[in-house]
């Protein structure tokens, strides 16, 4: 399983250096003797193949640092790694509102504190047929959740984003519905999967890549994965997404990677890692299969 487990968590100064983990043979052998001087079950799990399951081979800090999609930096791909260089994180509020009892605001070192970092290695599949492998580190979403004690009421969660254009240029312009907002339902927010990120390959967060803290949801395209979220609201009703408004017909509110759906101007079945030529077959939900259940019975087409 591409995640990692274990009550002990390496601190970022024993996190495996960038070039070791860019050699296979390096990291397997580095990660398993930090695994073996801390506990079983740290990165070096990250390795192991699940059945059925291809081989994933982490995708360069370079290139995950400068093919993006952040629109509030621009609509090329090397334009957030460019455009937000002065882009400020601190200080820096998370707001926790709506159907919970505890509500409030948070600096992000306070809304921080309570948790303890996760490394996991997810692949993140975005919805143009390109896909990358990163080395997360974050928090699950499933503990902010239970440390806010939603009600009742609560059966969806909504992140939104930074609404600031004098740091994020492009929201000068009506490229999307600012700010950005995203949305899961609850038991996808609860699953173990499901993380809030802080950073990658043992660092901060870069600005490109959603800085001071996105979500990741492994078995959902990239667009999911909202960046610079000051907001979590818990809402009755499913919230109508920054993507579903823009364009309906191509992007649903759930975005579960299914080579079986194809988006309407492009096939889903095939995919290309970042930094090769070679194709290969789209994974059902990316490949994380422990999230089917979530969908029993549900026409995956219709809800798409």
């Amino acid at each position: 399983m591409l995640i990692r487990r274990g009550s002990d968590i390496i601190p970022s100064s024993e996190i495996t250096p960038e070039q070791v983990y860019l050699n296979r043979r390096q990291f397997m052998g580095a990660a398993a003797g930090v695994a073996a001087a801390l506990v079983p079950g740290t990165l070096a799990a990250c390795e192991a193949e699940r059945p059925g399951q291809q081989q994933d081979e982490l995708t360069p800090y370079e290139d995950i640092t400068t093919y993006n999609n952040f629109y509030e930096f621009g609509t090329d791909k090397d334009d957030p790694a460019r455009n937000s260089k002065n882009f400020r994180t601190r200080p820096w509020t998370i707001t926790i509102e709506g159907h919970v009892k505890k509500p409030g605001a948070y600096q992000l070192e306070d809304f921080l504190k309570p948790y303890k970092m996760e490394d996991r290695i997810y692949r993140l599949r975005c919805v143009e047929a390109w896909s990358m492998v990163i080395p997360w580190r974050g928090i699950p979403l499933r503990d902010v959740i239970a440390r806010a004690e939603p009600t009742a009421s609560a059966k969806y969660v909504e992140f939104v984003t930074l609404l600031d254009p004098k740091q994020m240029p492009e929201q000068r312009y009506p490229i999307l519905d600012w700010p950005y907002n995203e949305g899961l339902r609850m038991d996808e927010a609860m699953h173990p999967l499901t993380l809030l990120a802080t950073g990658l390959y043992g660092r901060d967060l870069p600005n490109q890549n959603g800085a001071p803290i996105r979500l990741v949801v492994p078995w959902k395209y990239g667009f999911k994965s909202i960046k610079s979220i000051v907001k979590i609201r818990f809402v009755e009703k499913q919230p109508v997404t920054a993507w579903m408004k823009a364009g309906p017909d191509e992007y649903g509110f759930y975005s579960n990677v299914n080579p079986n759906v194809s988006h309407p101007r492009w096939s889903q079945r095939r995919e290309r890692r970042i930094g090769k030529f070679r194709r290969r077959d789209t994974m059902m939900f990316n490949g994380y299969m422990e999230v089917a259940s979530l969908y029993s019975g549900m026409d995956l087409k219709k809800y798409f």
